[in-house]
């Protein structure tokens, strides 16, 4: 039941018309309570979409009852019109529902550079309304793809100390165009742990900056990118931030891999491993140098295990480190070692979708892993098609 299966939350996903395959497109998740805390992060693009904009509003109190969420249309560079279409989106929303538009978060994802059909988002709202069910987590989840060919659900269980159970619930999209600042795409999350907003704004910053923030398919930052988090406090739990925090990364961590296990036309998954290094920054830094290697990611897919290509996006980076004490393997085969050649290469199986890249700079005990895919021809044709 995904966003479902915490208490005090209700789902819909419709089809309203806005996508030419008939598919659905509009989804909404409310909050009914008792509580409506909420927090939320936001791509760090300077070319935000209008419903970035009006939904840093809506949560800069705490507070967020109910979110809307659009596939079909990004809403982004689409002047006062689009930010007018965001408000009446919202408003539109809180009028089925009995909300202050204030308190309605907005949300889309599609093609950029084009005004949404108003004339079927506003029905749409209404028919998304009347689907509201407890059940409805996996149908919202499905309305907010776009090029995704899976939708992407998690679910975690916990208790706080005193044994009362929780729930985290969530739902995200995003197959292309994942290179996050803060956030990755579309993500709902939803709980119904008692936990105030200062606390849901420390621990989901926490949680993306380890999980959203190192899924990194093709080096693309979104418009849109948002994640949201509500807390209905239902289950009356009260969890430490230690606690919360871990489920919440658990789940974050369990999407991320999803988002990168769907990415556009990929054929491999890799994780990109830096270790001892002299600071975390330093190794996110590394591995996400490698990650962004195109290079890299085309041997990759040839099935090639050209370290010569990590080393030299290695070498790109301000890390500490001494060229002549790199470490690099493949698949459990160290075939650089000391800055120089290591075991044979041939030895290195590429046929599995899953690759795990350790680079070793032998600088520190500081560690980062960052989660991409290979860059093949199906991602160059499906991105060369995707406003035709």
């Amino acid at each position: 039941m995904t966003v479902t299966a915490p208490k005090g939350f209700r789902a819909a996903g419709v089809t309203a018309g806005l996508k030419a395959s008939g598919n659905p497109d509009l989804a909404l998740v409310v909050n009914d309570g008792p509580s409506k805390a909420a927090a939320a992060v936001f791509t760090s693009n300077r070319v935000a979409a209008a419903p970035v904009h009006w939904s840093r509003q809506v949560v800069s109190d705490g507070r967020v009852d109910a979110v809307i969420l659009n596939s079909g249309g990004a809403n982004a560079c689409t002047g006062p019109q689009g930010f007018q279409n965001t408000h009446t989106t919202a408003e539109k929303t809180a009028e089925a529902l009995g909300l202050s538009a204030t308190d309605v978060f907005v949300c889309s994802t599609g093609l950029i550079g084009e005004q949404l059909p108003m004339d079927k988002i506003v029905p749409g709202i209404d028919a998304a309304a009347a689907a509201l069910s407890t059940d409805g987590g996996p149908d919202a989840a499905t309305a907010i793809m776009t090029t995704d060919s899976v939708s992407k659900q998690a679910v975690f269980t916990g208790a706080d100390a005193g044994g009362n159970e929780f729930t985290i619930g969530g739902i995200a999209k995003g197959a292309g165009m994942l290179a996050p600042g803060l956030a990755t795409m579309l993500v709902v999350l939803t709980t119904d742990a008692d936990v105030q907003p200062e606390m849901l704004d420390l621990v989901l910053r926490d949680a993306t900056r380890v999980t959203f923030d190192r899924a990194d398919s093709d080096g693309c930052m979104s418009t849109n990118d948002t994640v949201v988090l509500m807390a209905s406090g239902a289950s009356t739990a009260v969890p430490s931030a230690e606690t919360f925090g871990q489920g919440l990364t658990q789940v974050c961590a369990e999407l991320a891999r999803k988002l990168i296990g769907d990415a556009e036309g990929a054929s491999h998954d890799i994780a990109i491993r830096t270790f001892n290094a002299a600071t975390e920054r330093d190794a996110e830094t590394v591995s996400r140098a490698v990650a962004r290697s195109n290079l890299f990611k085309a041997a990759i897919f040839g099935k090639d295990p050209n370290w010569g290509r990590v080393l030299s996006a290695v070498g790109t980076t301000d890390a500490a480190f001494e060229p002549d004490q790199l470490n690099v393997s493949m698949n459990g085969i160290q075939i650089c070692q000391n800055g120089g050649i290591g075991q044979d290469r041939k030895l290195v199986d590429l046929e599995p979708r899953e690759v795990l890249v350790e680079i070793d700079l032998q600088a520190g005990d500081a560690e980062a892993t960052i989660w991409t895919n290979d860059l093949t021809h199906d991602y160059v044709h499906e991105n060369s098609a995707y406003s035709s």
